[in-house]
């Protein structure tokens, strides 16, 4: 039993797999193998069969691609037509002189039945058959498809490059860009091969119309020479044949022809060609016109009343139905009861939420994301994770919006990995003015606090607008509070929004351009887990992954002396210099920088070469001193908006970014080995106590705590 329920399994891949090769092997046979008339009928049938296969596949496809073998269908289609035209001329000159059903039954009931015997007439319907098929079918087919594929070609570029937006914008997982990419791909394949098929079916009507001319001037001389028979009765037998023969090959061609022409002609719908149709000339406007022009029409003197009429009464009376079932209300659906739920049992949904940043909002703010209002704010929340995603070199997640009643009305809170990062109220029916320090006068109104930059603000009604703008107030919408606040918010917490799912998609990214180098990164010899701490950190103090070759690269070399996350950092952040630098100066503008004065720098880096713990903290005193003297001193260039870094030795690089986040969060902190040489510097000021330091021991001893 076993044995029995085995051996299907493996015949049928091996049954599917050689019938093409047996199928190419039959197509030689027929042209070389002489064959009885008996299978020649069998295989004309066949091809019947095959042809209206091919008729009802193109004509149920919903698009183009549903039947992607199409071109390849239609190449052995045509050659097996071809074929049985060598073999059915072969028993026609052979055989033809027995009698019209020496070439078989199939042929004879074309000849004799479908043409009533007369060759003359014969010859006219296949002229009428090659013109339809060869001047208007095949011709209007080919160009359709020229242009499909000019057109498919020319834009795959583009249908590309909105693949990769929506997949860095997070509109789609990785698996659906890489089968959107898949069917533009075989998009782009089936055109450009339907433009080369259609050459088989123009090629196939003028090899026709020749074989036809074959077979009469060959019987004709045969007949009359070898066999005998007076021109007339060659010509009634043979060209009889000749005809039948045609006619039962040119007809599955037309049906090809057409099928070819109904592919490269159709539009992508939810429909079939029959219901696509349908659905477009099933309305009353189309046929309340046709009725009242036939009616007119058969009223006029002359026309033939008994049948105009009555067709005028039929488009009137689909007119009527359409139009009833036009105004017939849609069924409600029908909806199941629901189910009791069984209140015993507890989901993992009711304790957990995958979503890893969220926007909560009070019930005053619901108006923000109605659909029905156009949700303004969703759009501006898309554009900042797209912009995020763009400057930080990976996608940020999607952001959650929910309502919570627990909220005050116009209260919306920001969390991200469960942590509550930002609260603010905001006016959803009004205008927030703020003062950017040129506004003139004093605005009526809601006095506030901008919840990004601390701005005072006030919230204005939307009328008075234009005034404020005028007075030298900048203006914005509610929804475009909520999302700066959601950029300010996730640039600051950039770190947390990385993982190792995204770690391997930007790996996954890189393999595509650079395999050796991600071979000789992860997860050898610097595992995943600690690429991924590696990678938060530069986050953490704002080195965004846009260069992530570079910093692979870099991670690369640097992992040959150690796998620690924290001195990997420091020993690839002198290869990110440049990157650093031009996010605070352009490249002819010098460097604005801050440094500590030597000897206080000296001490520092003392103090924590002996901190064997590597906790690098700096006594409390002297820390809040050194960030006293850092905030006066930034004071100005903040008020001017001009970035600037505090550069200062490698050794106490750590211990001054702890220091200078709270006080400072975007100023970065570099070594001097991280300013590239070629750089100019201007030093803007230079932190250190103005009295005399203390003892050197004392000093080492508080450093140290």
């Amino acid at each position: 039993m076993a044995t029995a329920s085995f051996m299907p399994a493996k015949a049928g891949p091996f049954a599917r797999g050689a019938a093409l090769p047996v199928a190419m092997l039959l197509l030689v046979m027929l042209m070389v193998v002489p064959i009885p008339a008996f299978l020649l009928d069998v295989f004309f049938i066949v091809n019947i069969i095959i042809s209206l296969a091919v008729l009802m596949v193109a004509l149920n496809a919903q698009k183009p691609l549903d039947f992607s073998a199409f071109p390849t269908v239609l190449l052995f289609a045509t050659l097996f037509r071809l074929a049985l035209n060598v073999a059915s001329t072969r028993v026609v000159l052979v055989h033809g002189h027995e009698g019209e059903a020496a070439a078989g039954h199939v042929i004879e009931a074309f000849g004799t039945f479908l043409i009533g015997g007369d060759y003359v007439v014969g010859l006219f319907v296949f002229a009428i058959l090659i013109i339809i098929n060869l001047i208007v079918v095949t011709k209007g087919a080919g160009r359709v498809s020229e242009v499909s594929a000019r057109f498919t070609l020319d834009a795959l570029p583009g249908k590309q490059m909105a693949i990769d937006a929506d997949l860095n914008a997070g509109l789609i997982t990785p698996d659906e860009a890489r089968a959107r990419r898949m069917d533009t791909a075989t998009e782009a394949d089936f055109y450009g091969s339907m433009d080369g098929s259609s050459k088989f079916v123009k090629g196939d009507a003028v090899a026709g119309l020749l074989i036809l001319a074959v077979n009469i001037v060959g019987g004709l001389i045969l007949g009359v020479v070898s066999h005998g028979m007076g021109v007339k009765d060659a010509a009634q037998t043979y060209v009889l044949l000749a005809i039948g023969d045609a006619l039962v090959a040119q007809l599955p061609g037309l049906m090809l022809s057409i099928a070819a022409a109904s592919i490269v002609t159709r539009v992508t719908s939810s429909h079939d060609l029959a219901g696509q149709i349908g659905s477009q000339f099933g309305s009353f406007k189309t046929w309340a016109p046709v009725a009242a022009i036939l009616a007119l029409l058969g009223v006029m003197p002359g026309m033939p009343h008994f049948i105009i009429l009555p067709m005028a009464a039929a488009a009137g009376y689909a007119a009527y139905r359409l139009k009833k079932a036009a105004d017939r209300p849609a069924p409600a659906p029908v909806e199941a009861p629901p189910e009791p739920a069984d209140l015993s049992k507890i989901g993992w949904d009711e304790v957990t939420d995958a979503s890893q940043v969220m926007l909560d909002i009070g019930y005053g703010l619901v108006p923000l994301v109605d659909e029905r209002k156009g949700s303004p704010l969703m759009g501006r929340i898309t554009g900042v994770r797209r912009q995020l995603s763009k400057e930080l070199g990976f996608v940020v997640p999607q952001v959650r919006v929910r309502d919570d009643i627990g909220l005050s009305p116009y209260t919306y809170r920001i969390l991200i990995g469960g942590v509550v990062v930002g609260e603010d109220q905001v006016s959803p029916d009004e205008m927030l003015a703020l003062d950017t320090g040129q506004a003139v006068g004093r605005l009526s109104g809601k006095p506030a606090k901008d919840p990004t930059f601390g701005l005072d603000a006030v919230w204005i009604a939307p009328a008075d607008a234009d005034a404020a703008t005028g007075a030298g107030y900048l203006v914005v919408d509610p929804g475009t509070v909520i999302a700066t606040h959601l950029n300010q918010q996730l640039l600051q917490n950039a770190s947390d929004l990385l993982g190792p799912d995204e770690v391997q998609a930007l790996l996954d990214g890189l393999k595509e351009r650079a395999g050796q180098l991600v071979a000789a990164l992860c997860p050898q010899p610097v595992p995943l887990t600690v690429l991924t701490q590696v990678l938060r950190g530069l986050l953490a103090e704002g080195v965004p992954l846009k260069e992530f070759r570079r910093i692979a690269a870099a991670i690369a070399v640097a992992a040959g002396r150690t796998l620690d996350a924290d001195e990997l950092i420091e020993l690839i952040r002198p290869e990110l210099g440049a990157l650093i630098v031009q996010k605070l100066c352009g490249v002819r503008e010098p460097l604005r920088v801050m440094t500590l004065e030597g000897h206080l720098e000296a001490l520092l880096g003392q103090a924590v070469r002996s901190d064997p713990q590597r906790r690098h903290t700096i006594e409390p005193d002297l820390g809040r001193r050194i960030s006293d003297a850092m905030q006066r001193a930034a004071a100005p260039l903040i008020a001017e908006a001009k970035p600037f870094a505090l550069v200062v030795q490698p050794a106490i690089r750590v211990a001054m970014r702890k220091l200078t986040k709270s006080i400072l969060p975007d100023t970065p902190v570099m070594s001097f080995f991280e300013v590239p040489e070629d750089k100019s510097v201007e030093v803007i000021a230079v932190i250190g106590a103005p009295e005399a330091p203390p003892a050197l021991g004392q000093q080492q001893q508080a450093l140290a705590a």
